[in-house]
């Protein structure tokens, strides 16, 4: 025990309180680049999980009928929180030793969690309803968005203050409870979303925080969903993953939101800046080593400028240097396991195989390290052109046609992000209408949203919207108006 107390320990946070786990059981959290030991968190039990959801639904008895300006107090008072010098220590502190990020990654995650709290503050004015004369001569018809309950919200490593806010962040305001799962990676980064809305004010049992053993994560989260009190699940993560969430909700048909991965395409037209066009196409590749749903991860290039183009993408990859983030030895970090960097490499030999080249990367991962990669003469039907690396490999197509790179970047079953690069705004517009994705950049990169709005438009990259409509019930109700009615058969 020792070891366990020299080092920072997570705990379950339920009905307001902070406990281990009802049978003490525990595991390790180790940094990704050094595989150093880094903490240690609770691993929910059972129990764990049913007294999470049972506090959850007392709470929303009382919260359910909370005013929006309490919520609303409650979230800006979060914002602000974020942005002060103390949770901005503790934030950079957990953030780098869970999961190896940058800087740069951390810095995002502490703005951006603040920008989308206030955009969710903001959202109270959503919740009005309407008032509309019945078919009944003298009667009204009052629509109300109501809250639906118990929320469960299951978030990922790879942006951990963000996603964990999203999760739980527009349930919450519309007056539901939430339950928080966090990944098995980074406990001691989520956790600290629970501390800022407990210290916002947040009533106790309104948000609950559950940590879990990886052995044990799958059946305890069918148990959570599976339970009748539990009205909605939100998933933010792989297809794979996500598909067997979907899956179990489905036994029960309840309603899920699933944000998956993505597979983001560049198309790169002849008349493009390209020095601009090279540096946001190797930024959204790179951005915390390609571990971000928005990467681009396909650059689909007009042959016209396929031969200036390439090159300056080749130079500022190769530039980049992959190190210890902690120590500031690299400008990149290391994938968030091995196993990752591996199924990247595996990727990799296989494109090679089937003709592909290799004109930046090695090859190899060392541990979970692996270097940025381009591959050119990729195309559908390679695992690397159909399935998300989520690491720093780019791969290059070249076309002659506008019509045959909109092809390209719609050969996908991900559907997220995208970019397009052209000096005519005109000729843009068309090309970005005509790619199915939920976000399309003009003359940007694709790891950028408006909105704090992530969206897919089905297939691998999933369905559903964090937004009010989602966390809520449309719900009618008829007032009849006094007097006689004459009703069939009893007059």
């Amino acid at each position: 025990m020792a070891a366990v107390d020299s080092l920072p320990f997570t705990h379950l946070f339920i009905d307001g309180q902070q406990r281990p786990a009802s049978d003490h059981k525990f595991f390790a959290i180790r940094n990704p680049y050094t595989r150093n030991v880094v903490g240690y968190a609770a691993a929910a039990s059972k129990q764990d999980c049913l007294d999470a959801i049972e506090t959850a639904d007392k709470a929303f008895m009382q919260w359910q009928h909370s005013t929006l300006e309490q919520r609303r107090t409650i979230f800006l008072k979060v914002a602000d929180l974020l942005l002060t010098e103390r949770y901005g220590q503790k934030i950079a502190a957990a953030v780098n030793a869970e999961s190896a990020a940058a800087d740069h990654v951390i810095q995002y995650n502490i703005f951006a969690s603040a920008s989308a709290v206030r955009d969710i503050a903001c959202a109270t004015s959503e919740l009005a309803g309407r008032i509309l004369p019945s078919q009944v001569p003298g009667g009204q018809v009052f629509i109300q968005r109501r809250p639906k309950g118990v929320i469960f919200g299951i978030s990922p490593w790879n942006v951990p203050i963000l996603l964990s806010v999203r999760a739980v962040g527009i349930p919450i305001l519309c007056g539901n409870t939430a339950i928080l799962k966090c990944s098995e990676a980074t406990p001691r980064s989520q956790a600290i979303v629970f501390e800022l809305f407990q210290e916002a004010g947040l009533p106790n049992g309104v948000l609950n925080f559950i940590s879990m053993d990886r052995d044990d994560a799958s059946e305890l989260t069918k148990d959570i969903i599976a339970h009748p009190l539990v009205r909605k699940i939100n998933f933010t993560g792989s297809d794979v993953v996500g598909k067997i969430i979907a899956a179990e909700a489905a036994k029960h048909l309840k309603e899920c939101i699933l944000e998956l991965g993505g597979k983001a395409p560049v198309v790169v037209l002849n008349d493009a800046d390209l020095p601009k066009a090279a540096k946001a196409i190797v930024s959204s590749a790179l951005i915390h080593s390609g571990q971000a749903c928005m990467s681009t991860e396909r650059v689909l290039i007009q042959r016209k400028v396929s031969e200036n183009l390439i090159p300056l993408i080749v130079e500022l990859m190769m530039s980049m240097t992959v190190g210890d983030t902690s120590e500031k030895t690299g400008n990149l970090s290391s994938l968030f396991s091995e196993a990752s960097a591996s199924r990247i490499v595996e990727f990799i030999e296989e494109a090679k195989k089937d003709g592909a080249e290799v004109l930046v990367g090695d090859g190899k991962n060392d541990g979970a390290v692996i270097r940025p990669h381009i591959l050119t003469g990729c195309r559908p039907g390679m695992k690397i052109w159909d399935r998300e690396t989520f690491g720093p490999v780019l791969v290059i197509s070249v076309a002659d046609t506008v019509e045959e790179l909109i092809s390209l970047a719609n050969a996908s079953d991900y559907s997220l992000a995208a970019g397009v690069w052209s000096g005519n705004l005109a000729t843009a517009m068309n090309v970005a209408g005509r790619i199915r994705a939920g976000f399309t950049n003009i003359n940007g990169p694709t790891v950028h949203i408006e909105g704090n709005k992530h969206f897919g438009l089905g297939g691998a990259s999933g369905y559903g919207r964090f937004d009010v409509e989602s966390f809520t019930d449309m719900r009618w109700v008829v007032v009849h108006p006094d007097g006689p009615i004459q009703y069939p058969l009893v007059g």
